[in-house]
């Protein structure tokens, strides 16, 4: 057994089920539907397409951190175990939640000062978040030091590659990352915009792509542009989507023919509702490990 513990947010967006094998500890965001408060707890208190079928139909969302004093409780319960830390939080080009967690590192290594508290800021969101969890994991699991992994992550975190579309860009204007003409306009003629995390963890429009058909194809090519070896590449790749699954599993299936090499098959998660809060219905997203984000 390890004598540190490796932790993320829910907005990683894996299943419990993957959390638990991989033995990767996380607190959950909160979210309000119509004006009731949820915990983002991977889709327990509301299953993901009940969620995005709400959205679509007009249900007010609105999403809160996790704050000092949940952080507090949940590295503390860590720290009581003789447990070190090494906590990763969603990317602060998207949430301030770092501060959270690192004011409640501040007042608990007063308390427990022989204990390691490293907190990390990720640089990623969603799976691609995921991704980089699992990575750490495998770090961990070969025996390297708390030290080792956080340096790691510390040096690779660029690496890990985002690229999402959309089919509805109601969401993305209503969250100010898409204007309003251009949305119009964009509906109109039916454009799928192409956007990606850039090197401060904020997600960035690229493209305006007309047609689903040839955006798809474009995710692909920019997975091989960017990822690690071209079409060689033979690491993980994972995606996610908000309740549009067959379009997640066209891009899937165009990746796993492209890239015969890679570590398993694609590995296709939900949009968490925190994530998903702000792209509603109808996003996908594709990660990898590649060329270290530069702009």
């Amino acid at each position: 057994m390890s004598d540190y513990i490796i932790s993320c947010s829910s907005t990683a967006d894996l299943t419990e089920e993957h959390f638990k094998a991989r033995n990767i500890s996380y607190i959950c965001f909160h979210f309000e539907l119509d004006g009731k408060q949820y915990l983002d707890d991977l889709g327990k208190s509301i299953p993901f397409d009940r969620f995005y079928e709400a959205m679509a139909n007009g249900a007010d969302t609105k999403t809160s951190q996790i704050n000092v004093a949940e952080f507090t409780d949940y590295f503390e319960g860590f720290l009581k175990e003789g447990k070190d830390i090494l906590h990763l939080s969603l990317s602060s080009g998207i949430s301030g939640v770092i501060n959270s967690a690192m004011i409640a590192k501040e007042n608990l290594q007063e308390q427990y000062p022989d204990r390691k508290i490293y907190i990390l800021d990720s640089l990623a969101a969603s799976s691609g978040y995921g991704l980089l969890m699992d990575k750490l994991a495998d770090l961990r699991d070969e025996g390297k030091s708390i030290d080792e992994v956080y340096e790691w992550a510390r040096d690779n975190r660029l690496r890990l590659n985002h690229w999402f579309f959309s089919t509805d860009l109601t969401f993305y204007v209503k969250g100010g990352r898409i204007s309003k003409a251009s949305g119009f306009f964009g509906g109109m003629l039916n454009i799928c915009p192409l956007l990606n995390v850039d090197f401060m963890g904020q997600l960035i429009p690229r493209y305006k792509i007309r047609t689903k058909r040839k955006v798809i194809q474009t995710i692909v090519d920019k997975m091989e542009e960017y990822c690690d070896d071209g079409r060689e590449y033979n690491g993980k790749c994972y995606m996610c989507h908000s309740a549009c699954y067959e379009d997640a599993r066209a891009v899937a299936d165009l990746i796993e023919e492209r890239f015969p090499n890679l570590d398993g098959k694609v590995l296709i998660n939900s949009i968490g509702t925190t994530i998903g809060s702000h792209t509603g219905p109808g996003t996908v997203a594709v990660f990898f490990w590649g060329k270290k984000r530069v702009d």
